[in-house]
């Protein structure tokens, strides 16, 4: 009996030649403009996403005075990222992706509105809870990947994802470079320089939010749930229901289509556990690093860049990333996944402080293990999930991802002061190392 990896492609018995293969047949028109849309939000949300990355920890140590409480605004962005994870989560299985994706942008935009407003005024009391609301932007970047998956073939899953993913990658990279630019025009308008990384967030989030608003049509989750065939045992009112705004909180669902949303065999909790292990040390490490370099001498302009490579390997083998894990199989590349960010973490545990070249190389490291251990453990949960059914389940997971770093953000900052930058790398390596045996256990229980 054949077996078929999770997001990979079917296994043919050993000796039992296979057929020739057939040219894969095209995108339905429908996926390629949803897939248009996505991309376009995408490009111009990820300046947002790179905000907080880039000077949340600067900020704290100005107006918090302490660098021990450097970790709080990542952790806080982060935990705004699990609550909007489950908000936009639950507003996607409700109403669908558009008004469920526009909302959770809107909601960073305003976030980011306000923590340029608490930066203004010096006011911490309005900087926190800010921060907390700007991670709902984070949240919906990544939640996005999703809508790309919805309408994908079972064997092309992995790339529609991925496709997704690397479309924040210019917005992304081009944020931290552009943080002296938005410094200078922060500074023009009498706020300080600090802040003008959240004034781009506020502008690309809200140009999301209206693309996405006005153009994800057909909504994908409405059209893939009403390709479903709907159960005997449902109402009337659910089969109307199908096309339009499933629910999971008491509506007309039928018990069959209940049964339906929730998750099959053991991949959602593999899947959660291969993103969870590599979310909490790359974070841990990201959110330092500007801390680390800035504490040995190097302004923001230098920082910037060593941000912008990081962030330009967590996108950027997006379509590598998704061809393989289509290919060969999501577990393989999750284990590939631990082993890479390990050697990352423990170059940047050896890299001497006035060191940036070798400090850029394990950043990048780190983001392409992030990347690898992102779509494999998407891989993975999508495929234990029926098709248009789940989105509640897939913004569970996310908010586990947040969890992991605002876990990860909260305890990095403590690390240092105790034990010093290399001290964290080396335990960031040490849970980074974990993914690798979960994988290869799954992959042999399914085998």
């Amino acid at each position: 009996m054949s077996a078929t990896p999770v997001g990979g492609v079917a296994r043919r018995p050993p000796g039992r030649p296979g057929p020739p293969e057939a040219p894969e047949a095209p995108e339905a028109p429908e996926q390629r403009r949803i897939l248009a849309v996505l991309v376009a939000s995408q490009l111009v949300s990820g300046a947002g996403l790179t905000a907080g990355i880039v000077v949340g920890a600067l900020l704290a140590e100005q107006m918090l005075g302490s660098t021990g409480l450097a970790g709080i605004p990542t952790a806080l962005f982060t935990g705004g990222s699990m609550l909007g994870a489950l908000v936009v989560g639950r507003l996607c299985q409700r109403r669908g992706r558009r008004p469920g994706l526009g909302a959770g942008y809107a909601i960073g935009a305003l976030g980011s509105v306000g923590v340029v407003a608490a930066v203004a005024l010096d006011q911490v009391a309005l900087l926190l809870p800010s921060l907390l609301v700007y991670g709902a932007g984070t949240a919906t970047n990544l939640l996005a990947r999703y809508a790309g998956a919805d309408l994908a073939a079972p064997h092309r899953r992995a790339r529609a994802l991925s496709r997704v993913l690397l479309a924040a990658t210019l917005g992304a990279v081009a944020g931290p470079n552009l943080v002296p630019l938005t410094g200078d025009i922060a500074s023009a308008w009498g706020i300080p320089p600090l802040a003008g990384p959240f004034l781009l967030a506020a502008l690309g989030y809200t140009v999301a939010a209206v693309l996405l608003t006005a153009l994800l049509r057909p909504d994908p989750l409405h059209l893939a749930r009403a390709r479903l065939p709907v159960p005997e045992t449902d109402t009337p009112a659910d089969a109307d229901a199908g096309g339009g705004s499933g629910s999971d909180s008491g509506d007309a669902a039928g018990p069959a289509r209940k049964a339906a949303d929730r998750p099959r065999g053991p991949g959602v909790p593999t899947g959660l556990w291969i993103m969870l292990l590599g979310q909490l040390p790359k974070v841990a490490l990201m959110t330092m690093t500007p801390v680390h370099l800035a504490a040995n001498g190097h302004g923001t302009g230098t920082i910037g860049l060593v941000v912008s490579l990081h962030i330009a390997a967590m996108f950027l083998p997006s379509p590598l990333t998704g061809l393989l894990t289509d290919r060969l199989g999501a577990l393989p590349v999750a284990a590939a996944s631990g082993v890479l960010l390990c050697a990352a973490a423990l170059l940047a545990a050896a890299a001497p402080g006035d060191s940036v070249p070798l400090i850029a190389v394990a950043l990048t490291l780190a983001g392409i293990a992030w990347n690898l251990g992102l779509v494999s453990g998407t891989a993975v949960i999508t495929a234990a999930l029926p098709p248009g059914r789940g989105a509640n389940t897939q913004g569970l997971a996310d908010v586990g991802l947040a969890v992991a770093g605002s876990t990860g953000a909260l305890l990095s900052g403590p690390a240092v002061t105790a034990g010093g930058y290399a001290t964290l790398a080396l335990a960031c390596a040490l849970t980074a190392l974990l993914v690798t045996p979960l994988a290869l256990r799954a992959a042999r229980a399914r085998a």
